[in-house]
């Protein structure tokens, strides 16, 4: 069409009233090739001033005197024609090209031209940057990418006339016959991915088509044999059948004794005349369905004939003359077909070919990367890549027309693989490779099902048997790592990790697969100078070793955050050892050390900011969140607790039973009906409302349900029924919930005694905290210490603010710890270095004390019980029983047994049943000579200190781990809850590198039950 002015501003947005005649001229009465509708300033011009993908055109139409409208998502063109016939000519061809067109706005250029590379270009002469794409054997240019995503561009470029040549720094020109295009690049890189790109283009351009159109006349042979795509330009010669390029894909993996693949237009050399017949008509070709049929049920091709002159299958066809079965024949000599091997008595058995994990498709990929992605990366980052996964090599290659990769990655190498969350980047679906080299390699698509077989594929390949159950996982990260655990710390283990969740999964060699349940740890760190991470959970510890630092930093990363923060529901909150969450049980366990002496504690409100500020601490990471009086008012806790259980998704109840729960009338069953309720709740729903009941019990019955029922049930307050079962609840705590009556009363015993020391005067300061003299070392004047005790203080905690107000430095193999110290009976114990201090404070009578001291048996109890393979012990010991307040009595010999469950008592070797047996979690073990018992308490005599040392290792290592903790100031960065993790020791610098040291000292073990 004749121009009448520059066409990108004549070719004008208008809305749809608009009726300006805004481009008249000449219209080419040529239909539109290869879906475009372009536009040209003068017959005589080679490449257009604009042109609209006809994937966009949503209408074309008639308006007006010669004028038609064409019409897509986000704009309107307008043309004149000369003639009325020449308008309705061009309506009518439009039409016919875009019938069937969906909304222009759904679909994407992609669909239609399928990039290998796009991007800016500045183009010399119009001194602008025009987004550039490369695809099939065409260049297209848009002003920029807004325009590429409508299909509104300047013009396209057939690469069948172009040449490439390179130009100093970032330039290289497009020459072509009728124009040069000087491209400049953003730097020298990306110009020799231009410049690959478009030579790759120029190939394909001038590929051959006369073998393809040659068999695209048979009609069987237009259509994929797989899938049905239409002009597929891939065939397997050895099977006669035509393929698409996906479908040749998967052929490729199957292996070239499989299926050999080979490409239509450009693997010349293959395409003799007589592949091409057997191609073309061997639908049609008796002789040659026949040999076919013949490879195909397992024919060796190989076989002999029996006859000298024609000792193969092979030379008979060409004897015979018969060249279409002799080619066929040649290409399916070393092709592998199953087998089947027939027993007497049995059916035929058929053994397929070992599997090998092979995959291929195009992936769109960035440079790979020495360190961690920590910016989203945008889509004109990526690449397209032709990616392929055989005989454990995962390969990226320029295009799938490439024999050489531009890179390659061994599944040995493969050392860690991890899904990223979708839309991370700018390609909806990425994952990241990590290779033992320590580079990082970032692939993504925008198809979640190819993105699915990408990442299954490429698992199988580096994950052994032993680990193979990680692959039936929907993980976000799996990889190899290097762990310690339990007494032996000298070696470490190679591990297989998949993080599902917040559950870690863990194979270690030669052991049975785990799961961690990463929100019920006890504590979680990380040393970083020594690239240790430390997992801690009840009866075990768990060192993870980080040999290389990149994939490292991506596995603390990961686990901490599943480990930290905190969903919506019940079971998706950090949770205790007891299953209770971590929210509640803090909020609990404060008010009980600090609120039960406040009048109407749940009837005021806190403050609105502060309750939001507590209750966003415990969503982020509710360990690490130390409730402290002075710090934290008590009514504002008590307002977090109750607008936690408000808006917990599902409620505690769960939404299916809770209205099951406010329905009971009938009082003679409603014990037993709430009992089958109870029983039906999820484990953690069970236990928090165990623990929450056990805690309402202490206080004022009707009151509590009237300010809980609505809370616990989510109600509006109006409705009595949630009130009278919370009632219910708290007033048959001990039947429904099935409590020992003597555990309830010593809970009661101890809220008392709780409440007692609160309300006395002397001993508090303002704040509410509990003020304690601490002896250093000995009894003495100028050895105590009046320190400050909150409720969550723990021995461990205690004793470092000890020795930092008195600048003791901690030398290496010293372990400082608190004792308990009774001066009346002459006995003392070492407190567990978790253990709190305001409970054993409330117990003490006038005679006790506390004191922090070394306990100079620690090296010698950790010797023994690193040597032990067995953690239970036995032997005889001097036994008596204290049964009068003036101690009198002897001991007796008898025989123990000390395991995980109980200490027995025989009376010689030889008995069968016990005298004696106590649970070994009820006892509290004290060292000393006692002068004066009082029941139930037992005391034991042994031959010599050594045994002595040996039996009481033993205790605490099977109550709750060895307790004698070497002190640690621990850095506030490296903890993740609020307890001391690991035995830190020596000087300041050893201390910080004592998470390492472990690999020198096997004693250093942290012995948990």
């Amino acid at each position: 069409m004749q121009d009448n002015g520059p066409l990108p501003p004549s070719v004008k947005e208008e809305s749809s009233h608009l009726s300006t005649v805004i481009k008249m001229g000449w219209l080419d009465k040529n239909p539109p090739q290869g879906g475009f509708f372009c536009v040209f300033g003068v017959l005589q011009e080679a490449y257009s001033k604009g042109f609209v993908s006809t994937a966009f055109i949503t209408n074309v139409g008639s308006i007006g005197e010669l004028k038609l409208e064409v019409v897509t998502s986000n704009r309107t063109f307008i043309f004149k024609a000369d003639t009325e016939a020449e308008r309705n000519n061009w309506v009518t061809v439009l039409q016919d090209v875009t019938r069937g067109r969906q909304s222009g706005s759904t679909m994407s250029p992609i669909s239609s031209l399928n990039p290998e590379y796009q991007g800016y270009l500045e183009l010399r002469g119009i001194r602008s940057k025009l987004y550039t794409v490369v695809a099939s054997d065409k260049v297209f240019l848009y002003k920029s990418i807004e325009d590429y995503r409508i299909g509104v561009g300047i013009t396209a470029i057939d690469m069948n006339v172009g040449n490439i040549r390179d130009k100093e720094r970032r330039s290289f020109d497009l020459n072509t016959p009728y124009r040069t295009f000087s491209f400049v690049a953003e730097s020298e890189q990306h110009r020799e991915k231009w410049v690959n790109a478009m030579t790759h283009s120029i190939g394909e351009a001038l590929s051959n088509s006369e073998v393809a159109e040659r068999i695209w006349e048979e009609p069987s042979n237009s259509c994929c044999a797989d899938c049905g795509a239409y002009k597929p330009e891939w065939a397997a010669i050895n099977l006669c059948v035509v393929v698409c390029k996906r479908c040749a894909g998967e052929h490729r993996g199957l292996g070239p004794s499989i299926s050999k693949v080979r490409s239509l237009k450009m693997d010349k050399k293959v395409w003799t005349e007589e592949l091409i017949q057997a191609l073309c008509i061997n639908v049609q070709c008796s002789d040659l369905l026949e040999t076919l049929s013949l490879i195909f049920c397992g024919a060796d091709v190989n076989c002999s004939t029996g006859m000298p002159t024609w000792p193969t299958p092979h030379s008979l066809a060409i004897a015979h003359s018969q060249l279409l079965q002799a080619e066929l024949i040649s290409h399916n000599l070393n092709t592998e077909l199953p087998q089947s091997e027939v027993h007497k008595f049995m059916e035929p058995v058929h053994y397929p070919p070992a599997p090998c994990v092979s995959h291929n498709g195009f992936l769109f990929k960035t440079a790979s990367m020495a360190r961690a992605v920590t910016e989203r990366k945008a889509r004109e980052e990526f690449s397209r890549r032709w990616c392929t996964l055989n005989d454990g090599t995962f390969s990226y290659y320029e295009s799938d027309k490439n024999a050489n990769p531009n890179g390659a990655i061994k599944a040995s190498e493969i050392v860690c693989l991890a899904v990223d969350t979708p839309e991370k980047h700018g390609y909806d679906f990425t994952f990241e490779l990590y290779s033992g080299s320590e580079r990082l390699y970032l692939f993504g698509t925008d198809d979640p099902e190819t993105h699915k077989q990408w990442v299954k594929s490429i698992a199988k390949t580096f994950i052994p048997v032993t680990a193979e159950p990680l692959l039936r996982l929907d993980f976000q990260r799996l990889g190899r790592l290097k762990c310690k655990d339990g007494l032996n710390l000298q070696t470490s283990k190679v591990g297989w990790f998949a993080l599902v969740g917040s559950t870690l999964h863990v194979y270690l060699v030669d052991s049975q697969g785990e799961e961690i349940r990463l929100r019920k740890l006890n504590e979680l760190s990380i040393q970083q100078d020594n690239e240790v991470l430390v997992l801690v959970e009840r009866g075990r510890t768990l060192y993870i070793e980080g040999e290389r630092k990149l994939d490292f930093t991506g596995w603390c990363s990961a686990i901490q955050a599943a480990a930290g923060r905190c969903g919506d529901t019940l079971s998706e909150q950090q949770l205790t050892e007891t299953d209770i969450p971590v929210i509640v049980h803090s909020c609990i366990d404060y008010i009980t050390q600090s609120g039960l002496t406040s009048e109407g504690i749940y009837r005021k409100s806190g403050v609105n900011s502060r309750v939001a500020a507590v209750c966003e601490r415990f969503r982020s990471d509710a360990r690490s969140l130390r409730l402290k009086e002075g710090e934290h008012q008590v009514d504002d806790v008590s307002n977090a607790l109750k607008r936690f259980f408000r808006e917990l998704e599902e409620g505690l109840f769960t939404s299916e039973d809770a209205s099951t729960w406010l329905s009971m009338e009938s009082q003679r069953e409603k014990i037993s009906q709430y009992k089958l309720l109870l029983n039906k709740l999820p484990r953690v729903n069970k236990a928090t409302l165990q623990c929450v009941f056990c805690f309402l019990n202490q206080m004022n019955l009707h009151n509590l349900a009237i300010v809980f029922g609505p809370t616990l049930f989510q109600t509006d307050g109006k409705d009595y029924t949630a009130g009278r079962a919370v009632e219910d609840l708290i007033e048959h705590y001990t039947l429904i919930f099935e409590v020992d009556e003597q555990q309830l009363k010593k809970q009661i015993e101890e809220i008392q005694v709780i409440i007692e020391v609160r309300q006395k005067l002397s001993g508090t300061e303002p704040g509410g905290h509990f003020i304690c003299t601490v002896y250093l070392e000995k009894k003495e004047d100028t050895a105590e210490q009046h320190v400050k005790i909150p409720a969550a203080m723990t021995a461990a905690e205690l004793t470092c603010e000890v020795l930092d107000r008195r600048n003791i430095p901690v030398n290496d193999k010293e372990y400082w710890s608190c004792w308990e110290v009774c001066e009346k009976e002459e006995m003392e114990r070492p407190l567990h270095y978790q253990e709190r201090v305001l409970p054993i404070l409330h117990s003490f009578g006038t005679d006790s004390n506390l004191l922090i001291k070394k306990d100079q048996e620690m090296d010698s109890m950790l010797v023994y019980l690193a040597s032990k393979v067995d953690p239970s012990k036995h032997g005889m010991v001097k036994f008596r029983e204290e049964r009068s307040i003036l101690g009198l009595g002897g001991f007796h010999d008898r025989y123990f047994i000390l395991n995980f469950t109980s200490l027995r008592m025989y009376k010689e070797v030889r008995s069968n049943r016990p005298e004696r047996e106590w649970p070994v979690k009820s006892l509290k073990v004290y060292m000393g000579i006692k002068k004066k018992v009082r029941p139930p308490t037992w005391y034991f005599c042994c031959e010599n200190q050594s045994e002595m040392r040996e039996w009481y290792a033993t205790f605490l290592s099977i109550q709750d781990g060895l307790q004698q903790m070497p002190v640690s100031r621990m850095l506030p960065d490296t903890r993740h809850g609020n307890v001391s993790l690991i035995p830190l020791r020596g000087s300041e610098n050893e201390m910080r590198n004592s998470v390492a040291a472990f690999t020198q000292d096997p004693l250093a073990v942290n012995l948990r039950n």
